[in-house]
């Protein structure tokens, strides 16, 4: 189990850090991604608190972009963030080969480690997720952070599977978006796996039983709360982080119940003059101006947008 000052936490942190923010790829009304948009979100993710930036994640469309605009992001990422930030490539599909090679060209291009989901659409066995995990940890010499949210793909890595694969020696964490806290805690309690928030919803509760940090949508707003929590739970001050959660959770329900969590992160980022476009690629579509005021309300009771 990775508890925090093990051997293993250090190991994760090290690899990972603490707070996680799963960013948005901007772009411009032609649908081209905006190279100069990136720098700006990347840095004001820095600035706000995060040391880990997923580039190329879900929220960052990543289904909508082509392997070559993969390594731009992270080039570019890499170019403005330097070593302020840990950058995590998400290189998991559901087409291993694809997988291994996109985790190849990624370690090249600078990523400090990378993100792996189940392979979604084609439910695959426990046998088979095994193999994928395992072969897109053998394919790179970086850390690999699997990402368990069957609410996407389709199918969880079950607890005996994550278990297992916490025996490979590049394969250090889980970003957690199954809602299971019980089989979290089994895998905690029977491997030396880290875990990560995956779910902002339960940020604090995953916390609470042993998760070392966040990989949020949220944090686009809120890391620097995120980042507070996260060292009051490491304080053991459970008051503090239960004060610092419940200030969030404006924020945390605008981005994350009523649209896709990139709508509404960039409808946020928008509002907050970080983004000036919140176009998305289809099939997406970005927020209308009933989301865009509903967003902006939000940010603005909880804080984090002025009247």
């Amino acid at each position: 189990m990775a508890i925090l000052g093990d051997s293993a936490a250090t190991a994760a942190i090290d690899a990972f850090g603490t707070v996680g923010t799963a960013m948005v790829t901007p772009f411009k009304d032609d649908g081209s991604i905006d190279y100069p948009a990136v720098e700006k979100v990347a840095t004001h993710l820095v600035d706000l608190g995060n040391d880990m930036l997923v580039v190329s994640g879900t929220t960052g469309e990543s289904p909508t972009t082509t392997d070559d605009e993969k390594i731009e992001l992270l080039r570019v990422v890499r170019g403005v963030v330097g070593d302020r930030a840990k950058i995590i490539a998400g290189t998991g599909n559901n087409v291993t080969a694809h997988t291994l090679e996109l985790s190849r060209r990624s370690a090249e291009a600078g990523a400090d480690g990378i993100l792996v989901v189940t392979p979604y659409y084609s439910k695959p066995t426990q046998p088979a997720i095994a193999a994928h995990m395992r072969a897109a940890a053998d394919s790179v010499d970086l850390p690999v952070m699997l990402y368990d949210i069957p609410g996407r793909s389709g199918v969880p890595i079950h607890t005996e599977t994550l278990i297992d694969l916490g025996d490979h020696p590049n394969i250090l964490a889980v970003k957690d978006a199954k809602g299971d806290l019980f089989a979290t805690s089994r895998v905690m309690s029977e491997s030396s796996l880290a875990y990560y928030s995956g779910e902002d919803a339960l940020n604090l509760p995953l916390l609470s039983i042993g998760a070392l940090g966040v990989v949020s949508v949220a944090g686009h707003v809120c890391s620097d709360k995120l980042a507070l929590m996260v060292k009051a739970v490491f304080d053991n001050d459970l008051n503090a982080a239960r004060q610092i959660s419940m200030e969030t959770t404006g924020v945390v329900d605008a981005l994350m119940n009523h649209m896709p969590g990139v709508i509404s992160a960039k409808a946020a980022l928008q509002a907050q003059g970080v983004l000036e476009n919140r176009g998305t690629r289809m099939p997406l579509l970005p927020a209308d101006e009933e989301q865009m005021a509903f967003v902006s309300a939000q940010l603005t009771r909880s804080g984090y947008l002025s009247e």
